[in-house]
């Protein structure tokens, strides 16, 4: 484990619509400079992210996405307003933030649904991208978005069941992440935290895979847990306001651009099927599978310490 690292910058970025985004600069000024993007929706950035990539060989840029995290405001409050908090947004804002850097081109890192994130601004401006590494590889299709909420629950039944029967019975059969979006912006603050925490438990039994992996601490923090309930259900509901199939078919536009995509094979959570997909495509992606699951471990550390060390000098 690499030692902590504190930023030698940071700040907020004023991006429009209300929202300003909390940003740090980690590592070595002047070195290769890499975007890493968090997962979620909601996630937020943590120190741990820092250590991502060797900060010795690199410039590590760090946000927090909209609503989530420092950035303004906090979509955990009583009351959020989400309506100007899309992917195209997300998108958005990483190239503004480029910019008010002055970063001229950057290695892009995504995890988790940071890929998927990854993966709509590379193709949005692929000439600014020098090489992406996407770790628990997804692209939130509405497919992808079933399979969580409602197919993997045949591995966790009870867990499932848990799940399905925190929104009203006319409802289990239908969009349960509309469902419990509604319930997250319920005027009732006891309803909106009985949702958070089915919301929250249930990604805690599908990511974790070994029963005996700690839960995420995070959600035992009440305003985290609403701000990440709400944020995913949000995307997810909108299956990230792409065209179904969208980032797979633009994928040809980073034909050139290196990659490194990491998944593990025990990862029930996000298909195997997705990264497999994008390699097929993608002339310059190398697909590395681990025995790990979502959340990862020593093997996909390793993985990580592999790409920094082929894209470093590149």
């Amino acid at each position: 484990m690499r030692e902590a690292v504190e930023p030698y910058e940071h700040g907020w970025l004023a991006v429009g619509d209300g929202h300003e985004l909390y940003w740090e600069r980690c590592g070595t000024p002047g070195a290769k400079a890499v975007i890493v993007l968090h997962g979620g929706p909601g996630g937020g950035c943590s120190a741990g992210m820092r250590r991502v990539l060797d900060p010795a060989r690199f410039d590590l840029v760090l946000f927090d996405q909209r609503g989530c995290g420092r950035s303004r405001p906090f979509a955990g409050e009583a009351v959020a307003d989400l309506s100007a908090n899309t992917t195209h947004h997300l998108v958005a804002d990483i190239e503004r933030l480029r910019r008010h850097l002055h970063v001229e081109r950057w290695l892009v890192v995504g995890l988790s649904w940071g890929t998927t994130l990854a993966l709509a601004y590379a193709e949005a401006f692929p000439e600014v991208v020098t090489e992406m590494v996407l770790v628990a590889v997804t692209t939130t299709t509405r497919r992808e978005v079933e399979w969580i909420t409602r197919g993997v629950g045949r591995l966790f039944p009870q867990d499932w069941e848990l799940f399905r029967d925190g929104v009203p019975e006319a409802e289990r059969d239908g969009d349960l992440c509309a469902a419990y979006s509604r319930l997250l912006h319920d005027p009732d603050p006891a309803i909106r935290d009985a949702a958070a925490r089915r919301w929250c438990a249930w990604e805690d039994a599908h990511v974790r895979t070994d029963p005996d992996q700690p839960g995420y601490a995070a959600f035992e923090d009440p305003s985290f847990r609403l701000c990440f309930a709400r944020l995913v259900t949000h995307y997810w509901a909108n299956a990230a306001w792409l065209e179904d199939g969208a980032l797979l078919e633009g994928v040809g536009s980073l034909a050139q651009i290196p990659a490194m995509l990491i998944h593990g094979r025990r990862d029930v959570s996000s298909l195997l099927d997705v990264p497999a997909s994008l390699a097929a495509r993608w002339p310059a992606a190398e697909l590395v599978m681990v025995d790990e699951g979502h959340r990862g471990g020593p093997q996909m550390a390793a993985a990580l310490e592999t790409a920094a060390q082929r894209f470093a000098a590149s």
